[in-house]
């Protein structure tokens, strides 16, 4: 299922690079996303999180008590406009479910836009599709939630 989002920054490229491959950032986005535990890490221009979340009932005797999100992100070298594209890996561990995507950084709207455009993947025969379209939203609203974090931390 194609995945497309976007997320506008009041800052420079070079400001909201930085901040997207912050460790500190990345922590405050984990916490606000409700995870029950998470581990960040950043090497260079890659980040890797890794969150666990309570399985909604409606899963949870398929997946178990608790669902693991692991996402990678490679950043490659900034233009000299600032502007970057960075490859997206997300995964469920243990469950048939990633998305991989591409990511645009540079300017516009408020200062910086981030396209995402991605595609989300279940492997589930029959099935697969229609838990797509149910897990669309909810992995959105972790992108959207970059968003929320990223305008508190550039207002500082």
């Amino acid at each position: 299922m194609d995945i497309t989002t976007r997320l506008e920054f009041a800052a420079p490229p070079s400001e909201v690079l930085t901040m997207l491959t912050d460790e500190k950032y990345l922590d405050e986005v984990c916490r606000a996303t409700d995870a029950s535990s998470y581990d960040v890490e950043v090497t260079g221009s890659t980040t890797r999180t890794t969150r666990a979340f309570p399985a909604p009932d409606a899963v949870a005797r398929f997946t178990g008590a608790e669902l693991r999100v692991s996402e990678e992100t490679s950043w490659g070298q900034p233009g000299s406009d600032g502007s970057c594209s960075g490859d997206l890996h997300m995964t469920v561990k243990g469950q048939p479910v990633s998305l991989r995507g591409q990511l645009q950084l540079g300017s516009g709207g408020r200062g910086t836009v981030v396209q995402l455009v991605g595609d989300l993947k279940v492997a589930i025969p029959l099935l697969g599709r229609k838990i797509e379209q149910s897990t669309a939203p909810v992995v959105l609203a972790g992108f959207k939630k970059q968003q929320e974090v990223g305008d508190r931390w550039l207002a500082r």
